[in-house]
C-alpha cells in the first residue's frame, strides 16, 4: 500500500474564531469554507504543501450523533480534552514567540521531554491542543 495522511479533522465551536488562529496566528492559507454559521467546515494547510490540510468541522454535526453525546463532546472541549494536533517546525522558540505574541493561550513552554523531543504547546479557541515540536 502507498498512503499518506491527507487530512486531519479539529473540531470548532466558533468558525472565525478558528480561522483567525489557524489563518492569520499559525499562518495557514485557507483552502475551502463552506457551509454558515457555527456550522461552517474550513480547510486549512500549510502554505505550498496541498497534500496536507486540517478540517476544521462543527462538533457533533453527524446526524447519528446523539444530544447526550453533543453534551459530553461540548464539555470535553471545554476542558481541553476532546481534540488535539502535533504539528513540527525547525525554529521552535521563534515559532513560539510568535504565537504567544499573539496572545495564544500557552499551554506549555518550549522545553526538553523525556522521551526524546523538544516541544511547547496552545490550546486553539476551540480548546484543542496544538503541540509543536522541534524537527531536528
Amino acid at each position: 500500500m502507498d498512503l499518506t495522511i491527507n487530512t486531519t479533522v479539529l473540531p470548532h465551536d466558533d468558525p472565525e474564531s478558528s480561522l483567525a488562529f489557524y489563518r492569520d496566528i499559525l499562518g495557514f492559507e485557507v483552502r475551502s469554507d463552506v457551509g454558515e454559521g457555527k456550522m461552517r467546515w474550513i480547510t486549512v494547510g500549510p502554505a505550498g504543501r496541498p497534500g496536507t490540510s486540517i478540517l476544521l468541522a462543527p462538533p457533533g454535526a453527524d446526524p447519528g450523533i446523539t444530544d447526550s453525546e453533543r453534551r459530553t463532546i461540548a464539555e470535553m472541549m471545554a476542558k481541553g480534552t476532546y481534540g488535539w494536533i502535533l504539528l513540527a517546525t525547525p525554529d521552535l522558540d521563534g515559532t513560539f514567540d510568535k504565537i504567544q505574541a499573539a496572545d495564544a493561550e500557552v499551554v506549555q513552554e518550549p522545553m526538553e521531554q523525556p522521551y526524546g523531543m523538544r516541544d511547547c504547546a496552545f490550546r486553539d479557541p476551540a480548546g484543542n491542543l496544538v503541540r509543536i515540536r522541534e524537527l531536528r
